[in-house]
């Protein structure tokens, strides 16, 4: 594994920082992580041997255990959805659940729910910026 920032391979797997320049391991997009060549800074794939570069990065500051529960939980209000800055869907899922009354709130929580465990299983893994949630 390389550092994104410099390019340098890293002594172990478990290393948390980058030895020659100090960057964090994850941060930085100059390099790719699984063979160490240079990278455009906003490509999602590496040009030289083809590794998505999308899923490795810092991680956010939102935590993916928060926004599970919160799904499962209060799902039929969106309430994971705000939290994850997913506004519009949020909204669609708080309105869903109020204008009819509560009828509404079965497939809403039917919804959250899905959407809750698919957080707590890492198939959502992004809040609404791109950052990947914190575990």
């Amino acid at each position: 594994m390389f550092c994104r920032n410099c390019g340098e391979k890293y002594m172990t797997d478990e290393a948390v920082m980058c030895v020659k320049c100090g960057a964090q391991k994850g941060t930085g997009n100059n390099y790719c992580y699984n063979c160490g060549q240079p990278t455009p800074p906003d490509t999602q794939i590496c040009l030289n041997c083809g590794v998505s570069l999308a899923a490795y990065g810092p991680k956010g500051n939102k935590s993916k255990i928060a926004a599970g529960l919160l799904g499962i939980f209060l799902g039929s209000f969106g309430v994971h959805n705000f939290y994850l800055g997913y506004t519009t869907k949020a909204v669609i899922q708080l309105v869903l659940t109020v204008a009819t009354c509560g009828i509404g709130s079965i497939a809403t929580s039917i919804w959250g729910l899905i959407e809750g465990i698919m957080i707590l299983t890492g198939s959502i893994n992004r809040d609404g910026d791109g950052n990947l949630l914190s575990d």
